[in-house]
């Protein structure tokens, strides 16, 4: 699917942007005062407002409907905008709505009535029970107490998920204007160890795994550079195992366009309680090993990612 073209984001004092079409707080961008790098960085699954509502129709206590979060990976890669390149958030929980999925990957088992025929109901993500709408957290509990309507689901794409991706291609196609292409880094965590619905079930896992569809979202050499400057800040680096990349990755991957795509999972044992879903001090730490990646990554030669 070509990235689509729109408007520009309007300049914005405060680096905060919040999408017009969007419902309030859905989504911000932290924007550097000057883009003087090619690169995006977009955080869909950190978002941590869940509703009083959305609470209300779960049967899961307030901890455990956290499991798929991507926790505090927004700070993690915080310092992009000081470094020049805008940092996309989406503020909703990836339980509410997955924008790293089709826009209707969905169970037809959540739904109380017939779902339309444009709907993925197969994918294996849907099978996982982890579609736009998901059915189960990462643990594999189930999230909701009742059957949800197909209404629902519209909602949620029209407020979450369409300004998400609106922002994001608008982001993209205005850095390939500006510099010849552009680079969307998909930045994610991963539980440290793999879970009963992976593949890797009970397997340690690598520090870091980059994921660029085994070499199709982006030019080789911008995987190689970021697997060296992992490397060489001693982290562990695995390439597209457990996690090749998403629907972001996907959509957005078409370095012979100029649009290149990358995906960083990070363990969360490097950062991050994982029971508890609380920051450890090696939070501070990573996110000055990430500065220096957003660095390095920014100062590559532009001539190997142009189309």
């Amino acid at each position: 699917m070509p990235v689509p073209l729109i408007d520009r984001v309007p300049d914005d004092a405060t680096r905060r942007i919040a999408d017009s079409e969007a419902a309030p707080s859905r989504i911000a961008i932290e924007a550097p005062a000057v883009q003087n790098l090619p690169f995006v960085y977009a955080s869909p699954h950190s978002g941590r407002d869940y509703s009083e509502t959305f609470l209300a129709a779960s049967r899961l206590d307030p901890v455990t409907i956290r499991r798929s979060e991507d926790s505090f990976i927004d700070e993690v890669f915080a310092a992009a905008p000081e470094c020049g390149a805008p940092l996309l958030k989406a503020l909703f929980p990836r339980a509410y709505c997955d924008p790293n999925r089709e826009p209707y990957e969905l169970d037809p088992a959540m739904f109380a009535e017939p779902l339309p025929d444009f709907v993925n109901t197969t994918s294996v993500r849907v099978a996982g029970g982890l579609g736009t709408l998901a059915r189960v957290v990462a643990n594999g509990c189930e999230i909701y107490a009742r059957k949800l309507s197909f209404a629902e689901a519209e909602r949620r794409v029209r407020d979450c998920y369409n300004p998400y991706h609106r922002a994001l291609a608008r982001l993209l196609s205005d850095t390939r204007a500006r510099f010849g292409f552009a680079v969307v880094v998909d930045c994610h965590s991963m539980p440290s160890i793999g879970g009963p619905m992976d593949q890797d079930d009970g397997d340690r896992r690598a520090d870091i795994v980059l994921g660029d569809r085994y070499g199709t979202a982006c030019a080789p050499a911008l995987t190689d550079h970021a697997a060296r400057a992992l490397t060489d800040l001693g982290y562990r680096v695995a390439r597209n195992a457990p996690y090749a990349g998403g629907h972001t990755t996907v959509r957005y991957g078409q370095p012979e366009r100029g649009y290149h795509a990358l995906q960083i999972e990070i363990n969360r044992a490097l950062y991050m309680d994982e029971e508890r879903i609380e920051r450890l001090p090696a939070l501070g730490r990573l996110a000055a090993d990430m500065t220096r990646l957003i660095e390095r990554l920014g100062a590559m030669s532009h001539s190997l990612l142009l189309p």
